[in-house]
């Protein structure tokens, strides 16, 4: 059941992405900054970049979800997202996944 919610999750996060790029021109160099932040972040990121994509997700699968969407992506995790794990995603109080265009300021 939780791969199940795992599954739907990145493929509408990826969906939303995908959608995003295309209705604000993306062009083929451009791409997703992919995150997980606090809402306090969250809200620091939407302020400054646009447009921005953020979800919030159960801390239980967060991290699958985030590692999910970066491999769809094609970006490969930092040494940082490598040694992430649910616990420190609790202890972080990490509970959105957020992709921006660092190009893109507001």
């Amino acid at each position: 059941m939780q791969s199940q919610t795992i599954e739907r999750e990145v493929r509408t996060y990826v969906y939303d992405l995908m959608n995003e790029a295309k209705e604000h021109g993306f062009k083929s160099e451009d791409q997703w900054t992919l995150n997980l932040v606090t809402e306090e972040e969250g809200i620091k990121i939407k302020r400054d970049y646009y447009p921005v994509v953020a979800n919030k997700v159960s801390p239980d699968v967060l991290l699958q979800v985030f590692q999910s969407v970066k491999s769809e992506l094609h970006q490969s995790l930092s040494k940082e997202e490598l040694l992430m794990d649910t616990r420190s995603i609790l202890n972080s109080d990490l509970n959105y996944i957020i992709a921006f265009n660092q190009k893109r300021h507001r």
